[in-house]
């Protein structure tokens, strides 16, 4: 079998790894060229991989069977629609994977709070005394599970739009979708397309699957059109099947196998703000229907450490906290961050926008925010949509703002590095770009 790997990113490696364990001649293709490629090139090259590099133009593209596609690479671009066109296969990293797994998934995606899902998730099922795999969009390819070999009892998968673009068979045995807000519409013709792209999570499942959705977003309740069984998480109302908030605990009723309603009280700091304990719902019914018990629900709710760069108490300086939410790479993530602070709050964002308007984070800054900084691309953007409301200064660069935050701040209040666009102008990645704040904090002494 020829195959095509088009996009040399982390699931792309896994991928053409997979391929040639699978004795596939493998063709890895990518728009960088081999001076920028050198470590993949090492990696991949003894185990027979070829190399298209420095272009994806379809002229370029060698004959293939079989086309896996990185999700940095779109879906219906030149590259993958020639390929589809000369008869080849093809199909999203994750798809591919799954043809190899033996354990029963569980799929997480969402416009925000997907990673946080996940990995909670992961920790509650592993407090359970179950062993977990947690990747996917986050952190290790489903590719390189399937690599490692060994058994696991379940798979906890964050999947993104592009990821789910190109599924077929795909099956989630627990889907959720944590929420839809405008994102990505540099790539998207328009949001729709965007959550119809997310809604395709639940397009395998059956009635004997579950699905979980935030019944407190009309849109994920308007776009689940699947057969499997409903719980919803709500921080509104109660619902028959599902978990809510009561303010004070989280509840769980009308689960598979359940005697009385569950309550949840102890959260970990990871968990803060209304968006935190939305994720918790989600996942603590997620691990229950994938077979954790209460007990461990509990334990792992109150334990959680959280994730790098989401909401990451990074330093203490000035009597103030620091706190770094890179991952806080649309409006939307900003939003959440700021809600979870009650302010004063100094604000550092930019980068490189994604087309949507920032006038929603509007009703949040007065009272909340005491300065604006903004660094990047989108910098004068956000100072023209939100400056008139708070003072707001032009940093460009994250060592700016974190210098002019140094000088400005005050004891008891926060300085929130919630970006609200990606980082792709001044860093590779939202990671990156999250390190190197924390340096700088840290280097304040």
């Amino acid at each position: 079998m020829r195959a095509v790997v088009l996009g040399l990113a982390k699931s792309g490696v896994a991928a053409a790894r997979l391929l040639a364990r699978e004795g596939a001649e493998v063709v890895a293709v990518d728009r960088r060229r081999a001076n920028e490629l050198s470590e993949v090139v090492r990696e991949l090259l003894p185990l027979g991989v070829r190399f298209a590099l420095g272009s994806d133009e379809p002229a370029h593209l060698p004959p293939a069977d079989l086309c896996v596609v990185s999700p940095g690479v779109p879906w219906t671009g030149p590259a993958a629609s020639a390929l589809r066109a000369r008869g080849a296969k093809v199909m999203a990293e994750v798809e591919y994977a799954y043809r190899f797994l033996e354990e029963p998934v569980v799929g997480v995606t969402g416009t925000n709070g997907k990673s946080t899902t996940t990995a909670l998730t992961a920790h509650l099922l592993a407090e359970a005394g179950l062993s977990v795999f947690a990747g996917g969009n986050l952190g290790t390819p489903l590719c390189a599970r399937v690599l490692d070999g060994g058994r696991r009892d379940v798979s906890v998968v964050e999947l993104s739009s592009y990821q789910l673009e190109g599924i077929e068979t795909f099956r989630p045995r627990v889907a959720v979708l944590t929420n839809l807000a405008p994102d990505h519409l540099d790539r998207y013709p328009s949001v729709e397309a965007y959550w119809q792209a997310k809604a395709r999570i639940f397009l395998n499942q059956r009635e004997d699957d579950f699905a979980v959705l935030n019944g407190d977003d009309e849109n994920v309740l308007r776009l689940y059109g699947g057969r499997a069984r409903v719980f919803r998480f709500s921080r509104r109302a109660a619902p028959d099947a599902g978990a809510f908030d009561d303010g004070r605990a989280l509840r769980a009723r009308g689960l598979p196998g359940q005697s009385a309603e569950e309550i949840y009280v102890d959260l970990s700091p990871a968990l803060r703000g209304a968006h935190g304990r939305a994720n918790a719902m989600a996942a603590l019914l997620a691990a229950r229907l994938a077979g954790a018990d209460p007990a461990a629900i509990a334990r792992g709710l109150a334990t959680f450490p959280g994730l790098p760069h989401r909401l990451q108490t990074v330093g203490r300086f000035g009597g103030a906290e620091w706190i770094d939410d890179s991952k806080a790479t649309n409006v939307e993530s900003a939003q959440v961050a700021l809600q979870a602070f009650e302010g004063p709050i100094i604000w550092i964002a930019g980068g490189r926008g994604k087309g949507a308007p920032y006038a929603p984070l509007r009703p949040l800054l007065p009272g909340r925010v005491r300065l604006l900084l903004t660094i990047g691309e989108d910098g004068p953007r956000i100072r023209e949509e939100l400056g008139d409301l708070v003072p707001a200064v032009e940093c460009q660069t994250v060592e700016a703002a974190v210098r002019r935050a140094a000088e400005e701040v005050r004891p008891g209040e926060v300085v929130l590095f919630s970006p609200a666009c990606a980082s792709f102008d001044q860093f590779r990645n939202f990671e990156e770009r999250g390190r190197f704040f924390a340096a700088q904090v840290r280097a304040l002494g």
